[in-house]
């Protein structure tokens, strides 16, 4: 099989990392794979550049201009078109398309028109959306309808005067529904059940989830870890929280407010912190890391990781702590109560402070030891990387065969 991945970055951040993961796999178990992203130039095992650093900034500024995110990088995209023809891929799967780099109507057109086997795989909601990635923080379900009046024109791919989110969903709408295989795959049960209510997937012939996968060659319990003895933890009860970047959206502000009512613990904050002003002296920022080992140690130390966000698709830093033995305690929205389940951690409504504080207390009662062994069966069941591409490939044949 031909295989043709379609991503932002390659090897970088979580959607890069599941990108080569994939592309690595399918290498070394006989299939063709390429990738086209916007980091990564290496021909040598078909991965391509597309676009350059003018073409990028163009794009974001006219995306900025007119809320036309997706709209522009023409002549890029023609390129990787041309490529097409000279692969003729059997299947084509779309990851985060929203990063100023790809015209996705002429990608969309030409999926159609080729009738190739084409995979949506649900990282965010942009594909259904007519202009955010996240809806749920401003509790929003126009695009269960048609998107217009767009209440997040100033987040994510913002948009500085215009809103064109009903021309936008219109365009989706038309394009995805044309495309004759079309399997829509969310990372979450909870992403592929939203998707499932969109009318610009109404045509799709499989709406499906796959949960992303863990390394679990590098997220495991570690028996030695010298990261309490250097943060100065000593025997003290420690909550972990993970993110690429510390924000609101985050949580760290109910993160700040738990501290205070539990002056005795310590929660450790990993990951780019943004926040200059005043903390509880209980909570350590520790920066970011982009060592698994470091990180895994972090899980691994952590008698809880605690879970603040209002918005995932997936959830990683969840299933990567379950992989290390540590319970979560997570917010009850989105996909953050389906990765831990019921049996490995708790779950709290509307980032409730009140009831994170009583969720810690609880855990620091009954101990992390009675969820470890439990939360490592759960991530080596749900979130194995044999197991899920396995799945992966079944897909890919089944929709090789659905062409008339």
């Amino acid at each position: 099989m031909k295989i043709v991945q379609i991503n932002a970055v390659y090897e970088y951040s979580s959607t890069g990392r599941t990108t080569m993961e994939m592309h690595e796999y399918l290498r070394t178990n006989g299939q063709e794979a390429y990738v086209f992203c916007t980091n990564k130039h290496a021909p040598e095992i078909n991965v391509y550049q597309m676009g350059c650093n003018l073409d990028y900034k163009i794009h974001s500024f006219m995306s900025r201009l007119t809320d036309g995110q997706g709209l522009y990088s023409r002549g890029a995209t023609k390129k990787v078109l041309h490529l097409f023809d000279d692969i003729q891929p059997d299947v084509v799967i779309l990851r985060n398309l929203h990063a100023n780099y790809i015209h996705y109507p002429s990608l969309l057109k030409y999926l159609a028109e080729k009738d190739i086997a084409t995979i949506v795989v649900l990282h965010d909601v942009w594909t259904f959306t007519g202009h955010c990635c996240y809806y749920t923080e401003d509790q929003c379900n126009k695009w269960l309808t048609t998107c217009q009046r767009c209440p997040a024109l100033k987040k994510y791919n913002k948009s500085w005067f215009w809103d064109n989110s009903a021309s936008n969903f219109k365009k989706k709408l038309n394009l995805f529904r044309a495309i004759p295989r079309l399997s829509v795959i969310g990372v979450s049960k909870w992403v592929a059940d939203e998707a499932s209510k969109s009318p610009i997937f109404a045509n799709a012939k499989n709406i499906d989830y796959i949960y992303n996968w863990i390394d679990l060659k590098k997220f495991f319990p570690r028996k030695e870890n010298t990261i309490r003895e250097k943060l100065n933890l000593q025997d003290r009860f420690v909550v972990v929280s993970v993110a690429q970047g510390w924000s609101e959206v985050k949580g760290l502000f109910k993160i700040f407010e738990a501290a205070k009512q539990l002056p005795e613990d310590r929660f450790v904050l990993v990951g780019r912190m943004a926040y200059k002003g005043e903390m509880p002296a209980n909570v350590l920022p520790v920066g970011a890391t982009s060592s698994t080992e470091e990180l895994a140690q972090y899980y691994s130390m952590a008698d809880s990781l605690l879970v603040c966000s209002v918005q995932e698709t997936f959830g990683k830093v969840s299933a990567e702590a379950l992989a290390c033995g540590t319970p979560v305690i997570a917010n009850n929205s989105t996909a953050n109560p389906e990765i831990a389940g019921i049996t490995c951690g708790i779950s709290f409504k509307n980032n409730n402070v009140t009831q994170i504080v009583a969720a810690i207390r609880y855990i620091k009662k009954i101990r992390k030891s009675s969820y470890t062994e439990k939360c490592v069966e759960r991530a080596t069941q749900e979130f194995n990387f044999e197991h899920q591409m396995q799945k992966y490939l079944q897909l890919f044949a089944d929709m090789i065969s659905w062409k008339a």
